[in-house]
């Protein structure tokens, strides 16, 4: 499959590879030359101000991927064919009445959070100051509905090439912030425990249910990791992946000491059955040295590389924390998503690689968008488990029109069905339950 293009620059050639081979999983070449373009059976695309050929598929740039700067944006966001698309373009015979690549590099580079901008009380970038939540769009994969689109229009033009549509995929996560709700926890921490539960229970029920779980009859309320890793069980091919907080003990990282034997041995079992990342620590957003400290006290534990981080609070600022985990080894980011709201920062649900616009180059970071977190439907949006699963329902069925891949995120001490955490093993269970019934669908379809 061959692209015309007048002039290839790096924010072009980025985003063209996002779109056909992680989005459309489609192998491609590129072409600046009109001759070799208009001899070659295979030319399918032209993206040119004007046609080339008859037969290709035309898509006129609105500028964005010419350019190498960073300036204030006009994407002006409008309705087509019951898409929200961005850069509008005119011309007679303009089958596309928008610019794909430039709205897809727009969401993908996160090109607003280079602007100013607000951010809140832990220095995040707010789903309300974002093009997606202004316009209603936030929880549409609207990249992916782009390629579709474009994938649509190169099928019906040339249907010997014949891009397959794709599959839908999911999987879960799971943030280890605090292992164990009593036990591991070290004499002073579990002394101030005691006495807080003495102060604040007069019936000294949390107590009682404190001292039988240190003295080994009753299981730790937050050790809820054979259950989690039983749905692995129940519902084989679907990855899971666990990020473990290993930060020195603070206000915002309150995780289990890793000299902790018994939290050491829970890790490396929990390697044994799914992917393991470092949960960097609150303090290490502001302290960037904690990096690699706590990633390599995880390589030691595991005795393994970890190229895989999601950090604390989901502390994010682009481009710089991208900088700092690709310096310190960090391969594969699965930061990129909201704590206030669900939906898709960066427009897409499926992995792809960062593009720094400071540098005008791609990043050695694969970036790996999540759709919702627990957290975010019961603490931040006060919804109900019934309620929280009819809308987790609702962002995979977005997920699964374009064959996306639905990302959650959930926390081991949430799924204990205490601590006001009643019920929402029922969604846990219930999103697994709706991914069988996608996938079972999307096969049927193909």
């Amino acid at each position: 499959m061959l692209i015309y293009v007048p002039q290839l620059t790096n924010r072009l050639g980025y985003t063209l590879k996002v779109i056909f081979r992680h989005v459309l999983k489609v192998d491609f070449d590129i072409t600046t030359d009109a001759d070799t373009f208009l001899q070659r059976p295979d030319g399918v695309l032209c993206y040119s101000p004007s046609r080339i050929g008859e037969k290709a598929v035309w898509v006129k740039p609105s500028g964005l991927l010419f350019q190498n700067s960073i300036e204030e944006q006009e994407p002006l966001p409008f309705v087509w064919e019951g898409m929200h698309v961005l850069y509008p373009v005119y011309g007679k015979g303009l089958e596309i009445k928008f610019d794909p690549f430039s709205a897809a590099f727009y969401m993908l580079s996160r090109y607003e959070e280079y602007l100013p901008h607000h951010r809140d009380q832990h220095g995040r970038f707010l789903a309300a100051e974002s093009i997606a939540y202004q316009e209603g769009f936030l929880e549409m994969p609207v990249v992916e509905q782009w390629a579709e689109r474009l994938r649509k229009a190169i099928n019906e033009r040339f249907p010997e090439i014949a891009i397959p549509k794709r599959k839908f995929d999911m999987y879960a996560s799971i943030d280890i912030d605090a292992a164990y709700c009593y036990r591991n926890k070290g004499f002073f921490r579990t002394l101030a425990g005691i006495a807080k539960d003495i102060h604040n229970d007069r019936n000294l029920d949390r107590l009682k249910r404190r001292m039988k779980v240190l003295a080994r009859k009753e299981q730790d309320p937050f050790d809820t990791f054979d259950y989690i890793l039983n749905q692995n069980k129940i519902h084989p091919g679907y990855k899971m992946v666990f990020f473990v907080l290993l930060g020195d003990y603070g206000v915002y990282d309150k995780s289990i000491s890793h000299h902790s034997n018994e939290f050491q041995e829970l890790i490396k079992h929990l390697g044994d059955y799914a992917k393991i990342g470092i949960h960097t620590s609150y303090a290490a957003f502001d302290e960037p040295d904690r990096i690699e400290m706590e990633r390599s006290r995880l390589e030691q534990i595991t005795n393994r590389n970890i190229v895989r981080n999601r950090s604390h609070f989901l502390r994010l600022q682009l481009p710089a924390t991208y900088r700092l985990m690709e310096r310190n080894g960090i391969r594969h980011d699965y930061t990129m998503g909201y704590a206030e709201t669900p939906g898709y920062r960066a427009g897409i649900s499926v992995q792809y690689p960062f593009f720094n616009l400071e540098r005008d180059s791609e990043m050695e970071i694969t970036v790996h968008p999540f759709c919702v977190m627990e957290a975010t439907l019961k603490r931040y949006l006060s919804l109900s488990p019934e309620e929280g699963l009819e809308r987790m329902k609702r962002l995979m069925d977005n997920t699964a029109a374009v064959g996306g891949c639905f990302c959650s995120i959930w926390h081991n001490e949430n799924l204990c069905e205490d601590f006001g955490w009643q019920g929402w093993r029922h969604v846990f269970d219930e999103m697994y339950n709706h991914a069988d019934r996608l996938k079972a669908d999307n096969d049927t379809e193909h």
